[in-house]
């Protein structure tokens, strides 16, 4: 019944297929761990861990594959993935890439409101969960009346879907043949964080991902047998590729700032980790937890931070815990278009430094990725339908980046109001407007000034959230702050909410006045902030769910202006 149906396609013979690097991977290393995640404590308190090699994986894949290539899945499939981060969605996402189905992958904990918009809005035709997404789908019928088979992963013994993934793990040991897709058909929907809005789903082409692996290859040279530990999911795709291990941590990607940091070294060390890729969030904890320690991550060849601007202070911090000869690396990008710019922890502390560390500079994000061609243009809340060279500013002017290149994508799903406003067509080309300002410098290195929504315009000035927040970052007392506008567009009111390092600023009026006062004082050194004077505390940011690092200023915003201490 479950004989195939043609001979296995060679990987070569499907070349803008992701999938085809596993059972490449397979056949060249077939012992070396290819997934290797926890599985609880033995009696001793010993950690339990469970591996996959590059053969096992593509076994596991293939047997998915074929189950559900006879349950009615095939090429160009929207198939809803609820699954959590480890060996099961790995091996789920391998298995509808080699059917050149086109995996819909979704952070549950976006908000059912929003999550519900969202399924609805892509249409899957099978949904892949977990029991209680399951009970979302009886929930919520009408974001997924699409859905015409639902695909349990859970014990047999609950009655929920129309039938159990175990079921369709079918025993054969005959390869599956990988879909020969062309470059430009559809691969996967991946969301947005929603970090200033609803989030959107990104469509993404197998050639998309085919640029992604050659620049991640060219500019971080990550060697086949190396130990990556992805804080990001969707990066074991690309480790596969790369021939890399990935080490899935204990971290849970919904609150990446709450891992324990003692857990997440112990395993580095259990596993000999050598690369990384995760938020700064996560950093954050960890390296202070080391330092307090006198411990140092001595496995380490590399640390890619990405997900929100990387402050200089951990860049810092991992000079005094990596080996000689590692570096971190914050590549700069988005859902849409990654990578577009890197840079080493090393380059951006010398850039810093050439710039005498003035926080009008903003961040550093390095020069363009290979294949990447990058502009910067001017200021517009309205869509652009042509591309004309002549919107390119000069070096040093502040202004939205655009980008193209192969792995910039072309459309949102369901969106199109969002699709003009984010894409610029230049003939078959596409440029994406990152909705992120800044500039690029005389060297051709790309300098971040915030969020495009977030900029602050007051009516005499326009502010930018990130050099503003640099200025005030700086002091100690402040843990980190967010620029907000209050009032109406165009005549906003400049307020910094600031989360202290000390805790007794949000209980003792003492403190707070004195931290407020020392505040107002340093920003009147800086003519970009001379003019703030309102300025409010607060005990948390609200922050994404993937990278627990981007903060939502439009609910501070919100929040700011209810404050009865804020004079309109």
């Amino acid at each position: 019944m479950f004989e195939p149906a043609v001979a296995p396609h060679p990987p070569e013979a499907a070349p803008h297929n992701i999938a085809r690097f596993l059972p490449l991977m397979a056949r060249e290393r077939p012992g070396q761990v290819a997934v290797v995640m926890g599985e609880g404590r033995d009696r001793a308190g010993r950690p339990i861990y469970r591996r996959l090699s590059f053969a096992e994986l593509n076994t596991v894949s293939d047997r998915y594959a074929w189950g559900l290539s006879a349950a009615g899945v095939g090429r160009g499939t929207r198939v809803l993935s609820m699954v959590p981060a480890g060996l099961p969605l790995i091996s789920l996402t391998f298995a509808l890439l080699k059917l050149g189905a086109v995996p819909i992958l979704i952070d549950p904990a976006m908000g059912r409101r929003n999550l519900a918009r969202c399924i609805a809005e892509c249409a899957p035709e099978v949904m892949i969960g977990v029991p209680r997404a399951q009970l979302a789908r009886l929930i919520f019928r009408g974001a997924f009346r699409s859905v015409r088979l639902s695909v349990n992963v859970g014990s047999r013994l609950v009655p929920l879907g129309d039938v159990n993934l175990a079921e369709l793990s079918v025993p054969l040991n005959t390869p599956f043949a990988v879909a020969d897709v062309g470059a430009d058909e559809a691969a996967a929907i991946i969301f947005t964080t929603g970090s200033t809005g609803v989030p959107k789903g990104v469509l993404y082409e197998h050639g998309m991902f085919d640029a992604q692996v050659r620049l991640l290859r060219e500019l971080f040279q990550i060697e086949p047998g190396e130990v990556e530990m992805p804080a990001f999911p969707l990066f074991a795709l690309f480790n596969v590729a790369l021939g890399a291990t990935s080490a899935i941590p204990a971290i849970d990607p919904t609150r990446p700032a709450s891992c324990d940091p003692a857990a997440v070294v112990a395993f580095m060390r259990d596993q000999g980790v050598t690369s990384t890729f995760g938020s700064p969030a996560i950093w954050r904890n960890v390296t202070a937890w080391c330092l307090g320690r006198g411990e140092t991550l001595p496995t380490l060849r590399r640390v890619l931070m990405a997900g929100a601007p990387v402050p200089a202070e951990l860049h810092e911090r991992f000079r005094r815990l990596l080996a000689p000869g590692a570096d971190t690396h914050t590549p700069y990008g988005a859902t849409e278009a990654l990578p577009i710019t890197s840079i080493s922890g090393a380059d951006v502390l010398a850039a810093i430094a050439g710039r005498g560390a003035d926080p009008a500079a903003g961040t550093c994000v390095g020069r363009p990725a290979p294949e990447v061609t990058l502009r910067v243009i001017p200021i517009s809340d309205e869509p652009i339908a042509e591309w004309d060279e002549a919107l390119a500013l000069p070096p040093g002017a502040v202004g939205e980046i655009v980008v193209k290149g192969p792995s910039v994508t072309k459309t949102y799903v369901g969106r199109p109001e969002a699709t003009a406003l984010a894409k610029i067509r230049e003939g078959e080309a596409v440029w994406h407007r990152m909705g992120d300002l800044g500039y690029q410098d005389a060297e051709g290195r790309l300098w971040f000034y915030g969020r495009k929504s977030h900029r602050v315009e007051t009516g005499q000035a326009t502010l930018y959230t990130e050099p503003v927040e640099l200025a005030f970052n700086r002091h100690p007392g402040v843990a980190r702050s967010a620029l907000v506008g209050v009032g109406p567009a165009g005549r906003q009111r400049p307020v910094v909410v600031v989360e202290p390092a000390d805790r007794r600023a949000l209980r003792d009026r003492r403190v707070a006045a004195s931290l407020i006062a020392e505040l107002r004082e340093l920003g009147a050194g800086h003519a970009m902030t001379a003019g703030i004077s309102a300025f409010l505390l607060h005990p948390s940011f609200p922050v994404d769910i993937r990278h627990n690092a981007k903060i939502f200023r439009e609910r501070l915003a919100v929040w700011a202006a209810a404050q009865p201490g804020l004079r309109h």
